[in-house]
């Protein structure tokens, strides 16, 4: 449970790869072109939504045929912005630490402190053997991970940085300019192995969860706080959804039966076999995806499992319901972006905002009639 009064905030996946956030041969009025997320951006800003994260793919793979590079992308929509954060996904193994610390730095100088990372520790195998990296086993890639992090960390933070890891070494490594987000721009991850969890507790400001029930987040954000007080830190906890919000719940769960009706069988198949080959390895077997069935994979990060498909009242509802299990950022999937994304800053936001409020009111009443 969370005791802050804060309201819960709201991000975006960026579409800046094609298909779409669905692997499914319905139609979706979105475009992974830059114009097209040049407006949705400047729209999402408007509407309510506090981040946006581009996606990161190397490779054309289950239904995703073009690509658009994460941070070069990121930075365009930051300079298109005036107040979202915009969270770049970047694989180690890809990226020397450095020298994403050095872009970093100079992306969140130019967005006046916007810019943000989300590590990926990779599960696509084929990326990495199509440009000739080595694809090391699941817990190994946590471990370059979380010395990927903690480099980035004192690069940002500490003059003439000293480091010896045994993926990366630093000899007084010294950044100038650093970034002006303080202490440093945030660091996100994700991951559902008991490797991933650990890391988070250990180095990361915000922990992403797949997909869920009420009862797997709960588990989750146990855990992973747990971890983190041993190492005397907090962490903040983002949940993927994805979110249809209609007039009525009956016109939201036709959309999603038309989802799952038309998917792409053969893609979700083959996106179902890489993640979970991908998380074999994990030392616990929980790699990612590891109980997803073909409907939750269909939304390829469990987003129909966190239940936002509904009337506007019902997924607001639900918003604040996560909000109260400790989760403090909805990460949400949409089908046809521009409209659904207005449509949510119409419908929901306010009916959110105003959930909050009374809850907030209902929390305060007791401390006022006792110090009456």
């Amino acid at each position: 449970m969370t005791n802050s009064h804060d309201p819960i905030q709201f991000a975006y996946w960026v579409p800046n790869v094609s298909g779409g956030l669905v692997v499914s041969k319905i139609e979706q009025r979105t475009d992974w072109g830059y114009d097209y997320n040049r407006r949705l951006a400047r729209l999402a800003e408007q509407s309510g939504f506090d981040y946006a994260l581009s996606q990161v793919r190397y490779l054309a793979s289950y239904g995703a045929e073009n690509q658009h590079e994460s941070t070069s992308f990121s930075l365009a929509l930051l300079l298109a912005t005036e107040r979202l954060k915009v969270i770049a996904a970047v694989h180690p193994g890809f990226w020397h630490p450095g020298v994403l610390a050095k872009f970093g730095a100079t992306a969140d100088i130019l967005s006046r402190g916007r810019f943000a990372v989300n590590v990926v520790s990779g599960w696509f195998k084929g990326e990495f053997t199509a440009l000739g990296e080595p694809w090391l086993e699941h817990d190994e890639r946590y471990r370059r991970s979380e010395e990927f992090i903690r480099s980035l960390r004192g690069i940002w933070t500490e003059p003439g940085f000293q480091f010896a890891g045994d993926f990366y070494r630093f000899r007084g490594y010294d950044l100038k300019p650093k970034p002006i987000s303080k202490p440093h721009p945030e660091i996100f991850q994700g991951g559902n192995s008991t490797a991933a969890r650990k890391m988070a507790g250990r180095v990361s400001d915000w922990y992403f969860m797949n997909g869920n029930t009420h009862a797997g987040f709960e588990e989750q954000i146990r855990e992973v706080s747990g971890y983190a007080a041993a190492a005397g830190r907090q962490i903040r906890f983002g949940a993927n959804a994805f979110i249809v919000a209609r007039d009525t719940e009956k016109e939201a769960r036709d959309v999603v039966a038309e989802i799952i009706g038309k998917a792409d069988t053969e893609a979700v198949h083959a996106f179902g076999e890489a993640v979970k080959q991908a998380g074999k390895s994990a030392s616990d077997g929980k790699g990612m995806w590891s109980g997803s069935n073909f409907e939750d994979l269909v939304q390829y990060n469990d987003g129909f499992r966190t239940g936002l498909v509904g009337s506007y009242q019902q997924v607001a509802e639900r918003i604040v319901a996560l909000k109260q299990l400790g989760i403090h950022l909805v990460l949400g999937g949409f089908l046809h972006y521009l409209e659904d994304v207005e449509s949510f800053g119409r419908h929901v936001v306010p009916r959110v905002r105003e959930l909050e409020e009374r809850a907030a009111k209902r929390v305060g009443a007791p401390r006022e009639q006792v110090s009456a």
